[in-house]
């Protein structure tokens, strides 16, 4: 399970796959309502991303499909999508005070990562591109930032539901995962 929302991805795939693509559709929306105003380029970005989120809508949310389980799917992403939201505010924050202890700014960690675009920096930073494994052992490693900070580590109900699954049938006592395993598992 993707953990944070790629919106190339989404993109190329021409539509949103579930409720979760949804609901993270929707905060990317939001994000990048604020970020055209900084830079024009991502309009059409955001054009495509609202019309696959009608699209979604209109295919799963007219009043004759809307049912309890439905509902509760819905609330479900939701609730998700707004931690990872948080996470993800909460993680660019700290990459700013750091940056800010260490007297640099974005554009420095910028060139510090290799990449070249402002905007791709501020697509990272903002949580509408990921942010590659790489980028983030760099981050940790010069910004001195623990990686359980910069690295979502939730696990999908349908995920967690496999891990108990397996410890039965290894049919071990030493392996077990509290509620506190799972509590950034959100579901």
């Amino acid at each position: 399970m993707k953990t944070q929302f790629d919106i190339e991805s989404v993109l190329k795939a021409g539509k949103l796959k579930n409720e979760l693509e949804y609901e993270r559709a929707l905060i990317a929306d939001r994000k990048l309502r604020v970020l055209c105003k900084e830079n024009s380029r991502l309009k059409p970005v955001r054009k495509q991303l609202r019309d696959l989120i009608e699209n979604y809508e209109d295919k799963n949310w007219s009043s004759s499909e809307i049912n309890d389980a439905k509902l509760k799917e819905g609330d479900l992403a939701e609730l998700i999508a707004e931690k990872e939201r948080q996470f993800i505010r909460s993680r660019k924050e700290l990459i700013k005070k750091q940056l800010k202890k260490y007297e640099l700014n974005q554009q420095d960690l910028m060139t510090l990562l290799g990449h070249k675009s402002k905007t791709h920096m501020s697509e990272l930073m903002n949580g509408i591109s990921p942010f590659t494994l790489n980028d983030l052992i760099v981050i940790n490693r010069l910004l001195k930032i623990d990686l359980a900070d910069l690295i979502p580590t939730t696990l999908s109900h349908r995920r967690r539901s496999q891990i108990k699954k397996s410890i039965q049938v290894i049919g071990t006592k030493k392996v077990k995962l509290s509620s506190e395993d799972f509590d950034l598992a959100l579901t």
